[in-house]
Protein backbone atom coordinates (compact mmCIF):
# COMPACT_ATOMS: atom_id res chain seq x y z
CA UNK A 1 0.00 0.00 0.00
CA UNK A 2 3.00 2.81 1.17
CA UNK A 3 4.25 2.14 -2.40
CA UNK A 4 1.05 3.29 -4.60
CA UNK A 5 1.35 6.66 -5.73
CA UNK A 6 -2.48 6.78 -5.31
CA UNK A 7 -3.04 5.93 -1.78
CA UNK A 8 -2.81 8.42 1.43
CA UNK A 9 -3.70 7.52 4.77
CA UNK A 10 -5.88 9.98 5.75
CA UNK A 11 -8.23 7.94 2.88
CA UNK A 12 -8.79 6.19 5.83
CA UNK A 13 -10.34 9.29 7.79
CA UNK A 14 -12.96 9.26 4.55
CA UNK A 15 -13.63 5.57 4.53
CA UNK A 16 -14.11 5.24 8.43
CA UNK A 17 -16.62 8.11 8.16
CA UNK A 18 -18.34 6.88 5.12
CA UNK A 19 -18.71 3.42 6.63
CA UNK A 20 -20.20 4.54 10.48
CA UNK A 21 -22.90 6.98 8.42
CA UNK A 22 -23.66 4.77 5.62
CA UNK A 23 -23.77 8.53 3.57
CA UNK A 24 -21.63 10.50 2.60
CA UNK A 25 -23.19 13.75 2.83
CA UNK A 26 -23.12 12.96 6.93
CA UNK A 27 -19.58 12.29 6.55
CA UNK A 28 -19.03 15.13 4.54
CA UNK A 29 -20.44 17.05 7.67
CA UNK A 30 -18.75 15.23 10.34
CA UNK A 31 -15.60 15.81 8.59
CA UNK A 32 -16.00 19.41 7.67
CA UNK A 33 -16.28 19.01 4.04
CA UNK A 34 -17.88 18.50 0.94
CA UNK A 35 -19.98 15.79 -0.26
CA UNK A 36 -17.97 15.91 -3.82
CA UNK A 37 -14.53 15.37 -1.44
CA UNK A 38 -15.58 12.50 0.30
CA UNK A 39 -17.11 10.50 -2.78
CA UNK A 40 -14.03 11.40 -4.38
CA UNK A 41 -11.42 10.21 -1.76
CA UNK A 42 -13.63 6.84 -1.51
CA UNK A 43 -13.07 6.01 -5.29
CA UNK A 44 -9.55 7.18 -4.47
CA UNK A 45 -9.05 4.98 -2.03
CA UNK A 46 -10.97 1.89 -4.02
CA UNK A 47 -9.34 2.56 -6.94
CA UNK A 48 -5.92 2.42 -5.14
CA UNK A 49 -6.63 -0.64 -3.05
CA UNK A 50 -8.26 -2.17 -6.46
CA UNK A 51 -11.00 -3.64 -4.37
CA UNK A 52 -14.67 -2.50 -4.03
CA UNK A 53 -15.32 -1.35 -0.11
CA UNK A 54 -18.80 -0.03 -0.32
CA UNK A 55 -22.47 -0.92 -2.25
CA UNK A 56 -23.86 1.89 -3.58
CA UNK A 57 -27.63 2.10 -3.32
CA UNK A 58 -30.94 4.51 -2.52
CA UNK A 59 -30.37 4.30 1.02
CA UNK A 60 -26.42 4.78 0.64
CA UNK A 61 -23.33 3.20 1.35
CA UNK A 62 -23.07 -0.27 2.47
CA UNK A 63 -20.03 -2.02 3.42
CA UNK A 64 -18.98 -5.06 1.54
CA UNK A 65 -17.03 -8.38 2.79
CA UNK A 66 -13.82 -6.56 1.81
CA UNK A 67 -15.07 -3.49 3.33
CA UNK A 68 -16.15 -5.18 6.40
CA UNK A 69 -12.40 -6.97 6.78
CA UNK A 70 -10.85 -3.76 5.95
CA UNK A 71 -12.53 -1.30 8.68
CA UNK A 72 -10.70 -3.77 11.54
CA UNK A 73 -7.49 -2.19 10.28
CA UNK A 74 -8.70 1.13 9.32
CA UNK A 75 -9.74 1.55 13.17
CA UNK A 76 -6.90 0.16 14.52
CA UNK A 77 -4.66 2.61 12.70
CA UNK A 78 -6.95 5.46 13.69
CA UNK A 79 -6.43 4.68 17.05
CA UNK A 80 -3.04 4.36 17.06
CA UNK A 81 -2.68 7.80 15.12
CA UNK A 82 -4.95 9.46 17.82
CA UNK A 83 -2.85 8.20 20.31
CA UNK A 84 -0.05 9.29 18.66
CA UNK A 85 -1.58 12.88 18.10
CA UNK A 86 -2.23 13.29 21.84
CA UNK A 87 1.06 12.29 23.01
CA UNK A 88 3.10 14.57 21.01
CA UNK A 89 0.32 17.54 21.62
CA UNK A 90 0.07 17.39 24.85
CA UNK A 91 -2.78 14.79 25.88
CA UNK A 92 -6.42 15.27 25.79
CA UNK A 93 -6.99 18.83 24.43
CA UNK A 94 -5.22 17.27 20.80
CA UNK A 95 -7.78 15.16 20.22
CA UNK A 96 -10.15 16.73 16.89
CA UNK A 97 -13.50 15.49 15.42
CA UNK A 98 -17.05 14.85 15.69
CA UNK A 99 -19.44 12.86 18.52
CA UNK A 100 -22.61 12.22 17.75
CA UNK A 101 -24.27 11.12 21.36
CA UNK A 102 -27.70 10.22 21.15
CA UNK A 103 -29.95 10.55 24.25
CA UNK A 104 -33.31 10.31 26.17
CA UNK A 105 -35.04 13.80 26.43
CA UNK A 106 -35.29 13.73 29.87
CA UNK A 107 -31.37 13.07 30.23
CA UNK A 108 -30.60 15.01 27.25
CA UNK A 109 -32.01 18.51 28.01
CA UNK A 110 -32.86 18.22 32.03
CA UNK A 111 -29.04 16.94 33.14
CA UNK A 112 -26.25 16.72 29.97
CA UNK A 113 -26.82 19.46 28.37
CA UNK A 114 -26.61 21.90 31.60
CA UNK A 115 -22.71 20.34 31.94
CA UNK A 116 -21.54 20.91 27.82
CA UNK A 117 -19.63 24.00 29.00
CA UNK A 118 -17.62 21.63 31.26
CA UNK A 119 -17.06 19.78 28.30
CA UNK A 120 -16.24 21.67 25.52
CA UNK A 121 -13.92 23.54 28.27
CA UNK A 122 -12.18 20.79 28.29
CA UNK A 123 -11.91 19.33 25.17
CA UNK A 124 -12.05 22.54 22.91
CA UNK A 125 -11.80 20.97 19.43
CA UNK A 126 -14.45 17.73 20.28
CA UNK A 127 -17.58 18.62 18.59
CA UNK A 128 -20.34 17.03 20.28
CA UNK A 129 -23.76 16.56 18.52
CA UNK A 130 -26.20 15.76 20.86
CA UNK A 131 -29.29 14.10 19.56
CA UNK A 132 -32.89 13.73 21.16
CA UNK A 133 -35.67 12.67 18.60
CA UNK A 134 -37.65 9.84 20.07
CA UNK A 135 -36.61 7.26 17.91
CA UNK A 136 -33.52 5.15 18.92
CA UNK A 137 -30.81 5.99 16.97
CA UNK A 138 -29.45 2.87 15.39
CA UNK A 139 -25.83 2.03 16.49
CA UNK A 140 -25.47 -0.72 13.85
CA UNK A 141 -26.34 1.50 11.31
CA UNK A 142 -23.75 3.95 12.84
CA UNK A 143 -26.58 6.95 12.97
CA UNK A 144 -24.74 7.58 16.13
CA UNK A 145 -21.32 6.70 17.54
CA UNK A 146 -23.04 6.15 21.19
CA UNK A 147 -25.78 6.51 22.49
CA UNK A 148 -27.99 6.82 26.35
CA UNK A 149 -31.13 4.34 26.56
CA UNK A 150 -33.00 3.38 28.88
CA UNK A 151 -32.92 -0.40 28.32
CA UNK A 152 -29.64 -2.65 27.23
CA UNK A 153 -29.65 -4.14 23.88
CA UNK A 154 -30.19 -8.04 23.74
CA UNK A 155 -27.58 -8.75 21.19
CA UNK A 156 -24.64 -7.21 19.09
CA UNK A 157 -21.44 -6.08 19.06
CA UNK A 158 -21.84 -3.64 21.48
CA UNK A 159 -20.20 -2.16 24.67
CA UNK A 160 -22.95 -1.69 27.55
CA UNK A 161 -22.44 -0.40 31.01
CA UNK A 162 -24.91 0.42 33.74
CA UNK A 163 -25.02 5.14 33.90
CA UNK A 164 -26.79 5.11 36.80
CA UNK A 165 -30.40 4.47 38.39
CA UNK A 166 -32.78 6.96 38.57
CA UNK A 167 -36.42 7.36 40.72
CA UNK A 168 -39.33 8.58 39.68
CA UNK A 169 -42.64 9.82 41.93
CA UNK A 170 -46.01 11.24 40.85
CA UNK A 171 -46.44 14.58 40.81
CA UNK A 172 -48.68 17.72 41.02
CA UNK A 173 -47.99 21.66 41.27
CA UNK A 174 -48.30 22.25 45.16
CA UNK A 175 -51.69 24.85 43.45
CA UNK A 176 -53.12 21.95 42.03
CA UNK A 177 -52.56 19.80 44.94
CA UNK A 178 -54.09 23.01 47.01
CA UNK A 179 -57.31 23.09 44.84
CA UNK A 180 -58.22 19.64 45.09
CA UNK A 181 -56.90 18.07 48.25
CA UNK A 182 -54.30 15.58 49.35
CA UNK A 183 -54.23 12.42 47.67
CA UNK A 184 -54.70 9.76 50.34
CA UNK A 185 -53.97 6.51 48.79
CA UNK A 186 -53.55 5.14 45.29
CA UNK A 187 -56.98 4.33 44.44
CA UNK A 188 -57.75 8.38 44.85
CA UNK A 189 -55.65 8.38 42.35
CA UNK A 190 -58.40 7.76 39.62
CA UNK A 191 -59.80 10.88 40.79
CA UNK A 192 -57.32 12.68 39.00
CA UNK A 193 -56.83 13.16 35.42
CA UNK A 194 -52.49 12.30 34.83
CA UNK A 195 -50.46 13.60 32.24
CA UNK A 196 -48.41 10.91 30.65
CA UNK A 197 -46.67 9.62 26.85
CA UNK A 198 -49.27 8.72 23.79
CA UNK A 199 -49.41 5.03 24.33
CA UNK A 200 -48.81 4.06 20.87
CA UNK A 201 -45.31 6.40 20.60
CA UNK A 202 -43.83 4.98 23.37
CA UNK A 203 -40.52 3.80 22.25
CA UNK A 204 -38.65 2.49 25.26
CA UNK A 205 -40.62 -0.47 27.31
CA UNK A 206 -39.21 1.56 30.58
CA UNK A 207 -41.56 4.35 30.05
CA UNK A 208 -44.87 2.84 29.92
CA UNK A 209 -45.12 3.08 33.49
CA UNK A 210 -48.61 4.17 34.50
CA UNK A 211 -49.43 0.75 35.02
CA UNK A 212 -46.74 0.27 37.33
CA UNK A 213 -48.78 2.92 40.04
CA UNK A 214 -52.18 1.83 39.41
CA UNK A 215 -53.54 -0.37 36.85
CA UNK A 216 -56.51 1.60 36.30
CA UNK A 217 -54.71 5.23 35.14
CA UNK A 218 -55.37 6.46 31.65
CA UNK A 219 -53.43 9.79 30.52
CA UNK A 220 -55.85 12.51 29.97
CA UNK A 221 -53.47 14.59 28.06
CA UNK A 222 -50.81 12.88 26.54
CA UNK A 223 -47.70 14.15 24.55
CA UNK A 224 -44.13 12.30 23.39
CA UNK A 225 -42.62 14.93 24.67
CA UNK A 226 -41.19 15.28 28.84
CA UNK A 227 -41.02 18.61 28.37
CA UNK A 228 -44.29 19.03 27.23
CA UNK A 229 -45.06 16.68 30.26
CA UNK A 230 -43.67 18.17 32.86
CA UNK A 231 -45.08 21.72 31.48
CA UNK A 232 -48.47 20.79 31.74
CA UNK A 233 -47.79 19.35 35.42
CA UNK A 234 -46.29 23.23 36.27
CA UNK A 235 -49.63 24.65 34.45
CA UNK A 236 -51.85 22.24 36.11
CA UNK A 237 -53.22 20.10 34.08
CA UNK A 238 -53.36 17.36 36.17
CA UNK A 239 -50.54 14.72 37.96
CA UNK A 240 -47.40 13.41 36.34
CA UNK A 241 -44.96 10.48 36.77
CA UNK A 242 -41.76 12.28 36.67
CA UNK A 243 -38.12 11.53 37.23
CA UNK A 244 -36.57 13.01 40.36
CA UNK A 245 -33.47 14.56 38.68
CA UNK A 246 -35.92 16.66 36.68
CA UNK A 247 -38.66 17.28 38.69
CA UNK A 248 -36.22 18.75 41.55
CA UNK A 249 -35.19 21.37 39.78
CA UNK A 250 -39.11 23.15 40.04
CA UNK A 251 -39.98 23.86 43.44
CA UNK A 252 -43.59 24.45 42.70
CA UNK A 253 -44.12 20.45 42.30
CA UNK A 254 -44.79 18.19 44.94
CA UNK A 255 -44.47 14.49 45.04
CA UNK A 256 -48.15 12.53 46.30
CA UNK A 257 -47.68 9.98 47.99
CA UNK A 258 -44.14 9.79 48.78
CA UNK A 259 -43.90 7.11 50.84
CA UNK A 260 -45.46 4.97 49.09
CA UNK A 261 -44.81 5.26 45.41
CA UNK A 262 -41.63 5.51 43.89
CA UNK A 263 -40.65 3.34 40.74
CA UNK A 264 -36.94 2.66 39.37
CA UNK A 265 -35.39 2.94 35.77
CA UNK A 266 -31.93 2.62 34.55
CA UNK A 267 -29.79 4.88 32.08
CA UNK A 268 -27.44 2.52 29.92
CA UNK A 269 -24.71 3.82 27.73
CA UNK A 270 -24.09 1.62 24.73
CA UNK A 271 -21.60 1.54 21.75
CA UNK A 272 -20.16 -0.27 19.12
CA UNK A 273 -16.83 -2.16 20.68
CA UNK A 274 -14.60 -1.05 17.33
CA UNK A 275 -15.07 2.40 18.73
CA UNK A 276 -14.89 2.14 22.56
CA UNK A 277 -11.41 2.56 22.50
CA UNK A 278 -11.39 5.32 19.62
CA UNK A 279 -9.85 8.04 22.14
CA UNK A 280 -12.06 10.45 21.07
CA UNK A 281 -15.14 8.71 21.83
CA UNK A 282 -13.31 7.46 24.86
CA UNK A 283 -13.41 11.13 26.06
CA UNK A 284 -17.25 11.41 26.00
CA UNK A 285 -17.48 8.62 27.37
CA UNK A 286 -15.27 9.09 30.74
CA UNK A 287 -16.64 12.65 31.04
CA UNK A 288 -21.02 11.01 30.78
CA UNK A 289 -19.57 8.85 33.67
CA UNK A 290 -17.84 11.35 35.60
CA UNK A 291 -20.73 14.26 35.78
CA UNK A 292 -22.99 11.32 36.79
CA UNK A 293 -20.74 9.48 39.30
CA UNK A 294 -20.57 13.40 40.85
CA UNK A 295 -24.57 14.36 40.64
CA UNK A 296 -25.86 11.06 41.72
CA UNK A 297 -28.13 12.12 44.51
CA UNK A 298 -29.57 14.07 41.96
CA UNK A 299 -31.17 10.65 40.28
CA UNK A 300 -32.22 8.96 43.28
CA UNK A 301 -34.67 10.73 45.88
CA UNK A 302 -33.20 9.04 48.96
CA UNK A 303 -29.34 10.11 48.22
CA UNK A 304 -30.81 13.17 47.66
CA UNK A 305 -32.50 13.52 51.22
CA UNK A 306 -29.45 11.88 53.09
CA UNK A 307 -27.58 14.37 51.13
CA UNK A 308 -29.82 17.58 52.72
CA UNK A 309 -29.72 16.08 56.44
CA UNK A 310 -27.49 18.35 58.42
CA UNK A 311 -24.79 16.67 60.17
Amino acid sequence: MSTNPHFTWDDLMYFLAVARTGQLSTAARQLRTSHATVSRRIDRLEFALKVKLFERNPRGYVLTAVGQRFIDTAEKIEAEADRLQAEISGGVTAQRGVIRMSAPEGFANFFFAHRLRDFASSHPNLALELVTIQQIMSLSRKEADLAVSLDPPKAGPYYCEKIADYSLHVYGSRRYLERHGPVMSRDELLQHPFIGYIEDMIFAPGLDYLGDVHPGIKARFQSSSIFAQLTATRNELGLCILPHFIAKQYPELEIVLADEIELRRNYWLICHHDLRSVPRVRMVIDFLFDIVRSNMPSFLRELDDTARIPD
